[in-house]
């Protein structure tokens, strides 16, 4: 993996090109980056000069600083007690543009993030679900991800029946029954690095008109894959994904976003919304869904590489529907 001075390096380089005079980091993805602690410690400074780790960073801001970067992830209160005379601006536009390829180590530890998210799934279909409720099954896989080795669980979701089809639904008390739908995604930190997957399950039996719309996401999850290559710009996955379900009918029903990007955090560069060309080291959750009110939806997750020889799945899990059996 490349050195902490050679990113360094080339931090400084887009500092001295954004007109940037410090660099202020907390616990975060881009404090990782630069090789801070992984969890919660002291702030990370950067400047022309050094480098540190502080509980006091506005004290090593150089004097007459004009613009500092600051973590987009710091706290209201934060930026207050920074007590710093200088234009504040996001320190991503310096970072983001760094960390969207991944080195060969990088890309492994994504990898083993996927392993363990896989292995979870695959259990799942071993657990008893009958009479179970979504937040009771949610803290079993939880417990799963955490005995896998992975560090930290950054995202899980179980929902069932009519829950299926809302994006952003958190497990609750809900039955989980006979002819349910039920949707399932694991996301864990392993070396730092987070990998997302998500499967789609029947319970007893897939509930009426279900598998024809699991059908179309899968299809749109191929062509989405088949887009994934060097030099293309990210929004052409967006609109190879829309194009299956906008032909198969479902396309009012289709979900806002189809990926993002993975790595240090579990939501980042690059977003098909920005443009950005895709290049070899760049890695994608690729998640297709179509979500029907008060029905049902479907999501599958997969995080893919893009190599010189076009995309790579990190993972090898299959998307047939699994029905459970209990």
């Amino acid at each position: 993996m490349t050195s902490r001075g050679t990113r360094l390096a080339a931090v400084r380089a887009a500092m001295r090109e954004a007109g940037l005079d410090a660099l202020i980091l907390r616990p975060s993805p881009d404090h990782r980056f630069l090789g801070g602690a992984p969890f919660p410690g002291g702030y990370l400074v950067v400047t022309a000069e050094a480098v540190a780790e502080t509980d006091d960073p506005g004290g090593l801001v150089p004097p007459g600083a004009r613009r500092v970067g600051v973590d987009p992830e710091m706290r209201v209160r934060e930026l207050f007690a920074l007590a710093v005379e200088a234009e504040l601006v996001p320190a991503s536009s310096v970072l983001a543009p760094l960390r969207l390829r991944k080195e060969p180590a990088e890309i492994e530890a994504i990898g083993r993030a996927v392993a363990a998210a896989e292995g979870v799934l695959a259990q799942a279909g071993e657990l008893a679900w009958f009479g179970a409720t979504e937040r009771a099954m949610a803290h079993r896989l939880r417990a799963l991800l955490l005995e896998s080795g992975c560090e930290e669980v950054a995202a899980l979701r179980v929902a069932a029946g009519e829950h299926t089809a809302r994006p952003a639904h958190v497990p609750g008390e809900r039955v989980i029954n006979p002819g349910d739908a039920l949707a399932v995604s694991v996301c864990g930190r392993w070396g730092g690095y987070c990998a997302e997957v998500a499967r789609v399950f029947a319970v007893a039996e897939p509930p009426e008109d279900f598998e024809a719309m699991y059908s179309v996401v899968l299809a749109a999850h191929r062509a989405g894959l088949a887009a994934l290559r060097p030099a293309v710009p990210a929004g052409e996955l967006a609109r190879a994904v829309g194009e299956v379900i906008d032909g198969s009918g479902y396309g009012r029903f289709a979900a806002a976003h189809v990926g993002r990007g993975v790595g240090l955090g579990h939501d980042e560069g690059p977003r098909p919304e920005e443009d950005t060309v895709l290049a070899p080291g760049m890695t994608f959750c690729l998640e297709p869904a179509i979500y029907v009110p008060d029905l049902f939806g479907a999501r599958v997750a997969d995080v893919v590489a893009c190599t010189d020889d076009g995309p790579v799945l990190l993972g090898a899990s299959p998307h047939t529907l699994h029905v459970l059996d209990r």
